[in-house]
């Protein structure tokens, strides 16, 4: 087991693990650490747990120091030069023609970098902006391209149901999406009212996804005969969630060329109502 304190570096990002180092660090504590990119300025979002040594990517670096006001200070500083460095980089890749949207701008705390985060539908070369960028700035400059689902996660924002997008606000890692989840909960494929607002299919779909395969369990489909309580019926539509399925009853077996005749009126049934008869009936129809 090996204690640990959770960081994050700005909302809706990643949360990483560090060794307290014998600090006493608590949620909502700011520290500063040192990464792959420099020296940062983060956030524990956790108090100081034990887990697992296969739970951390090894080595573990340390928490440097718990923030004072002077590095609150001069991380309000840095925040402060945003505006103008996504002004001076929109700028230079307007200059540039470059086929590219950048999305936001991250100083390391340090101040010896300085990174551009950006979308685009292909590869882009941008060799020259950064030597551009480098000219405008005097510092070390890094380009990295992102998918849309990261944008939409770095600018936050309003979902479908209301409340702030789950990626932005505590799903700290995207997990594949599949059509196939979408159809599990019988909803319409229209794009429009499946996909999230990054343009890509609702991540709440994958992690709905088991509790609706495990109601769905015994259901029929939708136009399967099943045997119920009141006789032979076809399956027009079920409701997982609330556990009912919707049939009409066959009053006729389709022969001689005629179709079957079906009841006008609906009846609805639950799966347990039904899943015992199933068996009965096939044998009676094959």
């Amino acid at each position: 087991m090996v204690d640990v304190v959770g960081i994050k570096f700005r909302a809706g990002g990643k949360m990483y693990y560090f060794d307290p180092a014998g600090l006493s660090v608590s949620v909502g504590d700011n520290v500063i650490v040192e990464t792959a990119r420099g020296i940062e300025f983060g956030t524990a979002v956790s108090d100081i747990k034990s887990i697992t040594d296969d739970e951390v990517v090894q080595p573990l670096k340390p928490i440097i120091r718990i923030a004072d006001d002077n590095d609150r200070a001069a991380y309000e500083q840095m925040r402060k030069k945003h505006a103008e460095a996504m002004s001076i980089c929109e700028d230079k890749i307007a200059k540039r023609g470059l086929d590219m949207k950048l999305v936001d701008v991250e100083y390391t705390f340090d101040n010896t970098k300085i990174i551009f985060y950006f979308t685009a539908d292909g590869r882009v070369d941008f060799r020259e902006l950064v030597k551009d960028l480098a000219s405008a700035f005097r510092m070390r400059i890094e380009l990295r391209q992102i998918g849309v689902r990261d944008e939409t996660k770095m600018m936050g924002g309003i979902g479908p149901c209301g409340r702030d997008l789950c990626c932005h606000s505590w799903l700290d890692d995207f997990e594949t999406v599949s059509i196939k989840m979408a159809k599990v909960q019988n909803l319409s494929l229209n794009p429009s009212k499946i996909s999230g607002i990054c343009g890509r299919l609702m991540c709440c779909l994958q992690y709905e996804n088991d509790t609706y395969i495990a109601l769905k369990k015994g259901m029929p489909d939708v136009g399967e005969y099943i045997a119920t309580p009141d006789g032979k019926a076809v399956v027009d539509d079920i409701n997982i969630l609330q556990n009912r399925i919707k049939t009409r009853l066959v009053l006729e077996d389709a022969r001689d060329g005629k179709p079957e005749k079906l009841s006008s009126e609906y009846y609805m049934y639950s799966k347990e109502e039904i899943s015992r008869l199933i068996t009965e009936l096939e044998k009676e129809i094959y």
